[in-house]
């Protein structure tokens, strides 16, 4: 499978990364910019591609969908990348996987990093600075990416999306004291991402090591739901295409 992981020069991303190329796929990872991209040199000695874009700027996750259309088709994206603080939390953690999804040929498995926290967000969209102008809620972020999983697994049937609960790992975000295991915090993405099994092939799971979980009960309100999609895609002017039609233009 040729799979891409955003955010993957350290952390769970790089641990994903490095596990998908232990398993024989065909990995493209992605860093932020090209002093981060340097030190995946190692990985691309291993076979690894690599895409190079902040992906807090709208005009450079279009270059990336477009880079990655012109290539070899994906099979799947781990959307790793997330920001727990300051004004990247809702452009990095909502608005690129989505503006990804929606311009990305090929992918049919989508893997979007959740978190424990989303059971503190706000159901509301009213006032939400998708441009990250102000600092945004990590809370709010995640529980608007768990609502568009559940979403896409309604209204996108051709997909298999999923969120995911990596635990609070001892990673750079999560403090050297966290007290999840970082091996298994990297495991269910890539099980989601290339598993067979029944379980790993059900769209619209939110999953703790391996465990589907019950997530925030406005996960489950389709009015929500539809609010959100139609916010994101009047946001950048990219709506959500039909199976097997890719939009056009470019985010705004």
């Amino acid at each position: 499978m040729r799979i891409l992981v955003t955010g993957s020069a350290e952390g769970l991303g790089l641990a994903a990364v490095e596990t998908l190329l232990e398993q024989g796929h065909d990995v493209v990872a992605h860093a932020r910019n090209e002093d981060r991209a340097a030190g995946l040199a190692a990985l691309a000695a291993r076979g690894a591609g690599l895409v190079v874009g902040d992906l807090e700027q709208r005009d450079a996750v279009g270059r990336i969908a477009a880079e990655l259309n012109a290539a070899e088709p994906l099979d799947a994206v781990i959307h790793n990348a997330g920001v727990h603080t300051g004004r990247p939390v809702m452009p990095v953690n909502v608005i690129a996987p989505y503006l990804l999804t929606a311009l990305l040929d090929g992918p049919r498995r989508h893997v979007y990093l959740s978190s424990g926290s989303h059971y503190g967000g706000h159901a509301t969209l009213q006032g939400v600075d998708w441009r990250g102008t102000v600092p945004g809620s990590y809370s709010d972020s995640k529980l608007f990416v768990t609502t568009f999983v559940a979403a896409l697994a309604r209204v996108r049937p051709d997909l298999l999306a999923s969120a995911v609960d990596p635990g609070w790992v001892p990673t750079r975000m999560g403090g050297p004291n966290a007290p999840d295991d970082l091996d298994l915090g990297h495991r269910t993405q890539v099980w989601l991402a290339t598993g067979d099994d029944p379980d790993a092939l059900a769209s619209g799971g939110y999953w703790f090591h391996r465990q589907r979980r019950e997530p925030h009960d406005a996960v489950h309100d389709t009015a929500f739901q539809d609010h959100l999609l139609r916010v994101l895609a009047d946001e950048t002017g990219i709506p959500l295409s039909a199976p097997g039609r890719r939009p056009t233009g470019g985010a705004r």
